[in-house]
């Protein structure tokens, strides 16, 4: 984890979040500014600024990153009707806290293109 990094912060409960999920690996909190009724953020406790930071170590974390992503969408109920995951990489690409996250997104319909 970075001492400096908000997202590090939320996940060691330095600053308030609304928890969805925890384990010794990931962290799940409601994103402040939703862009749909379920929007949650999973991170890893391992500090990874950008997915193209990822190594070969992270293989496995990654992996098991979209498993818990899973069983989050079944827990927040948008498994079956459907749902969209979104991981951004860089400013153009949208990604604001430089720490890997992934966007649950879902609980209406979702429309294409995303951007």
């Amino acid at each position: 984890m970075s001492d400096d990094c908000l997202f590090c912060k939320i996940a060691r409960k330095e600053i308030p979040s609304n928890e969805v999920y925890s384990d010794e690996q990931f962290y799940a909190f409601r994103d402040i500014n939703p862009v749909a009724p379920v929007h949650v953020l999973l991170i890893p406790r391992k500090h990874i600024p950008k997915i193209t930071d990822a190594t070969e170590e992270d293989t496995l974390l990654l992996g098991k990153m979209l498993l818990v992503a899973n069983e989050i969408t079944y827990k927040e109920g948008i498994a079956e009707p459907g749902f969209r995951y979104v991981l951004s990489c860089n400013r153009q690409g949208g990604q604001l806290i430089f720490h890997v996250h992934l966007h649950i997104i879902g609980g209406r319909d979702l429309g294409w293109p995303p951007g």
